[in-house]
């Protein structure tokens, strides 16, 4: 049965390598540091001791009209108490000015256990299909008669394949993004087709033993399209103190070669809280060019809850375990 999962997976994987050609979809920013890598990666639903729901909402700009906006909800938990598959689903509203995309994204995933649970030793696979609305609200536009006063919008769909491997406090990932062609929208004309991402992340969790405990990560991204190249460079620490943990992160951002903005940087401060089965954090995002729209940067919040957690799996990462209780 493990072997017919695996063989569907990969058959699954090189049906959708066929095409190059994507929309795009959800926007990667730093919120899977605030223990949501399943927003970025499929394989990671289901993969901890407890099913997980998060909501976050991001505001770019702040202060200026029309600024862009997101918000999220994401779901994932395993298919049942013994079942190595899990499933999860995520829910988007991402706004621009005018323009606009909703959006639905289920997931699927399998995870291989490859030790007898001395050492937590595991390979997962992950298939996720995005159904996307869009919209463009044309009814405050003024100057041009041509122009009706209306709301547009077309939809499509796309796909994401993803795998990952945990070794104890080891983690990595790896996510291809926007891998269907579907047909174009008419909304952007002037929107590139091929729009897909890879995606790889790897991190590692030591110090359980010490007072404070940290878990340095790193994430890269490659856009075939455009040839744009984007790193993360992070850094989280917690402090266990009773029935909370109290964390913080520092990311920088780096993007090489971009067409829309040449070699852009950000630093993302993040501090955290998780109380019981409860999670919550705040990120605000600076961008250390010399030439930037608004000093007032982005600000963002997520807020969890960690439901029917199970006991802990022989595991140290963060992102598989929660260290606190649930229901």
């Amino acid at each position: 049965m493990k072997l017919m999962h695996y063989i569907f997976c990969l058959l699954i994987f090189l049906l959708f390598s066929i095409k190059s050609n994507s929309q795009e979809t959800l926007p990667i920013y730093q919120d899977y540091l605030s223990d949501n890598l399943y927003l970025v990666h499929p394989s990671a639903a289901g993969i901890g001791n407890s099913s997980k729901l998060r909501f976050t909402a991001r505001q770019q700009w702040a202060g200026m009209l029309n600024a862009p906006a997101l918000q999220t909800m994401s779901f994932h938990t395993r298919l049942g108490e013994d079942s190595n598959a899990g499933y999860g689903f995520v829910l988007f509203n991402d706004k621009n000015g005018f323009h606009s995309q909703k959006g639905l994204q289920g997931s699927y995933s399998y995870h291989l256990p490859m030790s007898n649970g001395a050492v937590f030793n595991q390979l997962s696979f992950g298939l996720a299909f995005t159904f996307v609305q869009n919209q463009s609200d044309q009814r405050s536009f003024t100057g041009d008669r041509a122009i009706a006063a209306i709301i547009e919008s077309t939809s499509y769909y796309n796909a994401d394949f993803s795998m990952a491997y945990h070794l104890s406090g080891f983690s990595s990932y790896f996510t291809i993004k926007n891998l269907l062609l579907t047909a174009k929208n008419n909304l952007n004309v002037q929107e590139p087709l091929d729009l897909r991402n890879y995606v790889f992340s790897t991190g590692y969790y030591f110090g359980e033993d010490l007072a404070v405990q940290f878990e340095p990560s790193v994430m890269f991204q490659f856009r075939e399209g455009i040839g744009e190249r984007i790193a993360d460079f992070n850094v989280k620490a917690y402090k266990n103190i009773s029935k909370s943990q109290l964390w913080a992160a520092l990311s920088y951002r780096r993007s090489f070669d971009s067409n829309a903005i040449e070699n852009s940087q950000f630093i993302s401060p993040i501090v955290g809280l998780n109380y019981e089965n409860l999670m919550f954090s705040y990120t605000y995002t600076n961008q250390m060019n010399e030439t930037v729209l608004t000093t007032s940067g982005f600000h963002q919040i997520s807020v969890g809850v960690n439901l029917w957690t199970k006991e802990p799996r022989a595991a140290a990462c963060p992102n598989i375990n929660s260290s606190f209780g649930g229901f």
